[in-house]
């Protein structure tokens, strides 16, 4: 380390400076002006004005008897040698005389006026904070510490003093702590080495409060310019000063520090003391980094059960855990605290997410105001770095809302992004994501379509725009046509290309079990077996391609055939769902019901709670048992539903709560109203079996349609399919009750599902099959009427009408209805049995022929349709 060329002059003479005498009692107005604008331009780093100023001074003969404009040259001479040197300062590498004219220069001032002593001792001081961040930019970090201790910090702490003053004495603390931190890692003394950082610690926290009170001074100085200062000589304010250096430095490196050595408790309480000091001028990049770190380290390190609140000090157990009995700022007092926000009444979060989300959305808003959106090429560094700070904001956004399951609000956030985002992959990519998270899936398949050709060598960004389509969308035609443009890849999807052609095969199997002629149905059959085989042949370890292999040859009913890749899916995987729904299918139709009911035991052991599963439950069991037993698995159903989707209850919590309300539990609702109670009805007497008196039951009834409308006011609370859900276990009770020949009950359960969803097919088909069973025909018409308008190629609607129909001997009508049943349904077996009822009416030949088809169909025929197995990516 190179010797200091003024080491020896600050142990020895520099303490035998000469005080000049006190100014002349009157002081010309143009030097008061002259020393209010060099205050002004020191407090306001304005440095390039400096040169006018002195000459300005020399002409006017002020400061002849002492160094000051010396001194005022030097300093501006470093500062403008810092400013462009400031990547070299943040990666530590000292600054040289030969490659630093500036510096060299500003050296040479400081060591000619210190070596003189003509300066008085403010000056004197601020010559010797110069000095210090000299040596500390060139590495000499013992000299720069010792330059700090000679200066009288007495000085600038005074009540009456520049604005400026703050400023070095930020800087001052600053310079100390970072060159003591430097020191301390050549040093032996492990207790030395504690001491150490604990001194620069303090540094850290007193250099953060006088830069955040010096930029709330400056605020104030520009706000309310100085009384004798002439109009003529006020400039407009720059719109935000660029901080130094070591004024960031000052800001930053408290809670750096402290998050540096694992004091996450001490650095995060740190971080929201300055986020709660009042915003003033040139503090906004500054509350803009703070904020996005507090958040990151609330994300990664803090966990729901460990969360405090804001305004409360760290928990002691944290503090111990850092070998700390209170916060560092409590330990070591402030020399000039700054003005802090009044915290009475104001909001406060109530858990980790909610204040890191509610961080990040405000960082979010300053970043999205402040990025660059032009093109020009000199605007390029400006852009790239704006575009970085954002981008950090956005993913931690998406950490924060994906937790939370706000996908819709984390979606508009990177709408926002877009108008400075042109060809940026990242922020579309996220954005396309957060789309198809929220179900915005027009949005999705647009932004991931743009991803594709921003990098048309990806092949899973045309997947993900298939999967879009498939699950959300259906637009199967555009799937496979997305699915194509993988497969004309080639070899260069690599393991795309069997996802490929499995998306091209449920694509073409959705087509098939849409399409209305037998024509178009069995050649989009025939392309998504060929496309599911060469998936498999291309990856016969892909468990769900060999899955959904086994559901297209179900499909065309090949039963037994479907078992062999079915075997092979559950080798892979055999705790997959959807291959054991389908294994339970599969057994059925080969009328192995027995098998089959163990089957989907055990997958409900393994998924309990599934909903998909209990229906198949509900339907052997009525093969097997017969309704009643049946009955009993729907009671749990609708039990299963309460405690999972309670929505009265999470309706009393409080609303201001970020976790989603399908995610709400209610562990102990105590005294209050108990929630809506959902259990199948009894309208029989229980000690002799017989039906209850009609007066008893009608008050039930009405009682239960009380609950039913009480159930209906918060049906808007949760998501759809939660109450698509309950619709469907009501129907499946009233299905039930009407083969047990309980039409009371029967229509309770339907008026249970009416309640929630009046115009829906399905509770039509139902209500119109209670109207036949009671004999009220052509209420059940009507009803079977309404249900295929909204719903006119639904099977069970027109095979029940279709049978109407023929028993109200409109036989030619109902021979129609039940052809377009047959057309759509192919593998319908009541359908085709219907519809040879209505030609053996009709003595027509075909009869017999669609009798052997039913038949044949039956013998194929699963408990539930194979299509109730999801198909998507």
């Amino acid at each position: 380390m190179p010797v200091s060329a003024v080491t020896p002059i600050v142990s020895g003479e520099y303490s035998h400076h000469r005080d000049r005498a006190p100014m002349a009692a009157r002081v010309s107005f143009t030097q008061v002006r002259m020393e209010v604008e060099v205050e002004r331009c020191r407090a306001e780093c304005q440095w390039d004005r400096i040169p006018a100023i002195i000459d300005q001074m020399q002409a006017a003969r002020f400061h002849e008897d002492d160094d000051y404009g010396m001194l005022l040259m030097s300093e501006a001479l470093l500062e403008e040698c810092l400013q462009e040197n400031i990547d070299l300062l943040r990666s530590c590498t000292p600054l040289t005389d030969k490659t630093q004219p500036k510096l060299c220069r500003a050296k040479g001032h400081l060591n000619s006026v210190l070596s003189r002593g003509r300066l008085t001792p403010r000056y004197l001081n601020e010559a010797l904070l110069l000095m210090a961040k000299v040596h500390y930019v060139q590495g000499r970090y013992r000299d720069a510490q010792g330059m700090c201790a000679r200066v009288g910090l007495e000085e600038l702490t005074q009540d009456i003093q520049p604005t400026y003053h703050l400023r070095l004495l930020a800087e001052a603390f600053v310079i100390k702590g970072l060159s003591l931190d430097h020191q301390a890692v050549s040093s032996v003394s492990r207790v030395r080495l504690s001491e150490r950082e604990e001194e620069s610690l303090s540094c850290f926290l007193r250099a953060c409060d006088a830069a955040l009170s010096f930029l709330q001074e400056l605020d104030k100085t520009v706000s309310t310019p100085h009384s004798k200062t002439p109009k003529a000589s006020l400039l407009p304010p720059p719109p935000d000063m660029d901080l130094g250096y070591f004024l960031q430095a000052a800001l930053q490196s408290a809670y750096l520090c402290l998050l540096q050595r694992g004091h996450l408790a001490q650095g995060s309480h740190q971080l929201r003391r300055v986020l709660r000091v009042v915003e003033c001028r040139g503090s906004q990049s500054f509350r803009k980094a703070a904020a996005r770190k507090l958040a990151e380290v609330l994300l990664s390190s803090v966990s729901e059960d460990s969360y405090w609140p804001p305004l409360g000090p760290p928990p002691s157990a944290w503090l111990h855990r850092e070998g700390a009995a209170a916060s560092k700022d409590a330990i070591y007092p402030t020399v000039k605290p700054p003005q802090r926000y009044n915290t009475d009444g104001c909001f406060c979060p109530q858990d980790v997410v909610e204040e890191a989300v509610l961080l990040l959305l405000i960082t979010e808003s300053m970043a999205s105001g402040e990025a660059v959106i032009s093109r020009l090429p000199d605007q390029a560094e400006a852009r790239k770095a704006s575009l970085q700070d954002a981008s950090s904001v956005y993913d931690l956004l998406t950490i924060g809302m994906a937790r939370r399951g706000q996908y819709g609000m984390l979606s508009e956030c990177l709408e926002r992004a877009m108008k400075f985002s042109f060809n940026e992959f990242h922020l579309w990519h996220q954005l396309g994501l957060s789309l198809m998270a929220a179900g915005k899936g027009v949005g999705a398949v647009s932004v991931f379509k743009e991803c594709s050709r921003m990098r048309p060598e990806d092949p899973s960004l045309p997947l993900l725009a298939a999967k879009v389509c498939i699950g959300q969308l259906h637009w199967f035609e555009e799937a496979e046509a997305l699915s194509q443009s993988v497969l004309s890849m080639g070899e260069e999807a690599g393991e795309f290309l069997p996802r490929a052609y499995l998306a091209l095969g449920l694509s073409c199997s959705l087509q098939a079990s849409e399409a209305t002629l037998k024509a178009d149905r069995n050649e989009f059959n025939k392309r998504a077996l060929q496309a599911l085989n060469k998936a498999h042949s291309l990856d016969p370890q892909d468990a769900q391609i060999a899955m959904y292999l086994s559901l297209q040859l179900a499909l065309i009913r090949q039963v037994s055939v479907a078992l062999e890749p079915l075997q092979a899916a559950l080798s892979l995987r055999g705790d997959d769902v959807n291959s054991l729904h389908l294994l339970t299918l599969l057994l059925s139709a080969q009328k192995h019901h027995r098998h089959a009911l163990d089957t989907l035991n055990l997958a409900l052991s393994q998924h309990p709670g599934n909903f998909n599963l209990l229906f198949t439950k509900v339907k052997l069991e009525e093969a097997l048992f017969g309704p009643a037993a049946a009955l009993q698995t729907c009671e749990e159903m609708l039990q299963s539903w309460q405690i999972r989707y309670d929505v009265s209850r999470s309706s009393e919590t409080d609303d201001s709560s970020s976790i989603p309300m399908a995610e709400r539990v209610e562990v102990s609702p105590g005294a209050r109203k108990p929630s809506i109670h959902l259990a199948l009805p009894d309208f029989q007497d229980a000690s002799t079996g017989s039906p209850s008196p009609s007066s008893v039951a009608a008050s039930r009834l009405e009682a239960a349609l009380s609950e039913v409308s009480d159930l209906s006011s918060t049906r808007r609370q949760g998501p759809m399919y939660i109450w698509a859900t309950l619709e469907r276990i009501w129907l499946q009770a009233g299905e039930l009750f009407m083969a047990d020949s309980r039409l009371k009950e029967a229509q309770f359960c339907i008026a249970e599902a009416s309640a929630l969803f009046p115009n829906s097919h399905s509770v039509l088909l139902q209500r119109g099959r209670l109207a036949e069973l009671r004999g009220q025909l052509d209420e059940a018409k009507g009803l079977y009427d309404e249900a295929l308008a909204i719903n006119p190629t639904g099977e069970s609607i027109l095979v029940h009408m279709g049978r109407l129909l023929v028993k109200t001997d409109r036989v030619h009508l109902g021979e129609k209805v039940l052809r377009d049943a047959v057309q759509v349904h192919s593998t319908s077996h009541e359908a085709w049995s219907g519809l040879g009822e209505a030609l053996q009416l009709l003595g027509s030949s075909q009869a017999p022929e669609c009798f052997l088809t039913a038949l044949e169909l039956e013998a194929s025929c699963p408990i539930r349709p194979f299509t109730i197995i999801p198909r998507e990516l």
